[in-house]
């Protein structure tokens, strides 16, 4: 193997990929990323047997050839040369990969691609099988990564809990679907598909780090180019497509970044009997004001639970009111800050959990924000200001101070 790439290109695909490499497994090859040099440009991949991540960037490739090398090495070596292009060369007999930048010299021993897992991509998937292989949408790629940041912050973190670490995905009526839940708070999120859709209904969890990858690799996306999503309910696996924004030419970091995903096999919970039906207080409130109230509540409450206690006020028949945000730590101090909003409905006093409703508020554009309860006990639903409840709806659980 002979291939030549620029420096910045090369680190740019470890970056992508890198986070797949495997930290701790008894494969020594998953510690390693492949290096597959061919058709002019450089494949990189890593995986950790549960996501596998792929990536190609553009090279002139003078000989094929591949192999595996320390993912860590290799990416800090990278990231430590100038701007300048990358000569690597392959000694098959010793599986030594010597790079060569400027005045930088380097030979790494790696280990034979062919002990490397194999990791699926799109264009080697057949749909000829009458099943689910070959079950393809597209997505628009903002829109995309805006909904799954919207959600996987709700998923759990826990694995004793595999089911609440995966996100529930339903492709549906020309409609997706994303929900996340950890027990605590409920983040659902919907769009319209235009075309591509299956005509049964399909239903699919998966890893809510899995999304959190795709989310990250697709800030780099080209926006003309739709996210290519194939199901394949055989193998349990999810795969995304997503073009860079050189798209084919040599000009662009990379050319295109394949994920691929188990999914989780189980049931998700029925996250729609939780969502509150009715509500006896509507609070429409600034979102970034809030969000900033929030934030400053938080640096007392975090002593004490994160909780936040509102006080929701609604003025005397004028369609007005006030919110107040309160926090106490007893070692640090307290907090009181007061926000106008408009309120329709009865007083209430309510607790939250700060840093759940800083995670929500955090992913809403929308300049302001509606916020609806009942009882202090039951949970409150927030979403953006002329936003349906059919496209984005958040769920939050009270938090119960003790007196």
């Amino acid at each position: 193997m002979r291939v030549s790439c620029l420096q910045e290109n090369l680190a740019k695909g470890l970056a992508i990929v890198g986070r797949a490499v495997s930290s701790r497994s008894t494969m020594p090859v998953l510690a390693n990323i492949l290096l597959e040099a061919r058709d002019n440009q450089l494949r990189l991949a890593a995986t950790n047997l549960e996501i596998g991540v792929t990536c190609w960037i553009g090279a002139k490739v003078e000989d094929e050839g591949s192999i595996t090398v320390p993912a860590r090495l290799l990416t800090d070596f990278v990231n430590s040369l100038p701007p300048d292009r990358i000569d690597m060369e392959l000694t098959a007999r010793t599986q030594t990969l010597n790079l060569r930048c400027a005045n930088f010299d380097a030979n790494m021993k790696g280990i034979d691609a062919a002990n490397f897992p194999i990791i699926p991509t799109i264009d080697g998937v057949s749909g000829d099988d009458g099943g689910m292989e070959g079950m393809r949408i597209e997505l628009e790629a903002s829109g995309l990564r805006k909904m799954v940041d919207q959600v996987v912050f709700a998923a759990a973190s826990d694995e004793s809990r595999p089911t609440l670490t995966g996100v529930e995905v339903t492709f549906k009526e020309g409609r997706i679907t994303l929900a996340a839940t950890d027990g605590y708070r409920l983040s659902v999120r919907s769009a319209h598909v235009d075309g591509g859709m299956p005509d049964v209904p399909i239903t699919v969890i998966v890893p809510a780090r899995s999304l959190g990858e795709l989310a990250r690799v697709s800030a780099d996306a080209d926006e003309s180019r739709p996210v290519q999503v194939l199901v394949t309910r055989e193998r349990n696996q999810i795969l995304f497509q997503v073009w860079g924004k050189g798209g084919e030419s040599k000009g662009g970091a990379f050319h295109r970044v394949e994920l691929a995903s188990q999914l989780i096999d189980a049931n998700f919970p029925d996250y729609r009997a939780i969502i509150p039906k009715t509500h006896s207080t509507r609070t429409v409130v600034d979102t970034a004001s809030l969000l900033k109230a929030v934030r400053v509540a938080f640096l007392f409450a975090r002593d004490n639970a994160n909780i936040v206690r509102l006080k929701i006020q609604p003025a005397n028949g004028s369609g007005g009111g006030h919110v107040s945000l309160a926090a106490t730590s007893s070692d640090m101090g307290d907090s009181v800050n007061d926000l106008e909003a408009m309120i329709e409905g009865d007083d209430l006093e309510i607790s939250f959990n700060a840093k759940y409703l800083i995670d929500v508020l955090s992913q809403i554009d929308e300049p302001q924000v509606v916020l609806e309860t009942t009882q202090p006990t039951r949970p409150g639903t927030i979403r953006p200001l002329g936003i349906g409840e059919d496209v984005f709806l958040h769920v939050v659980m009270p938090m119960h101070p003790s007196r």
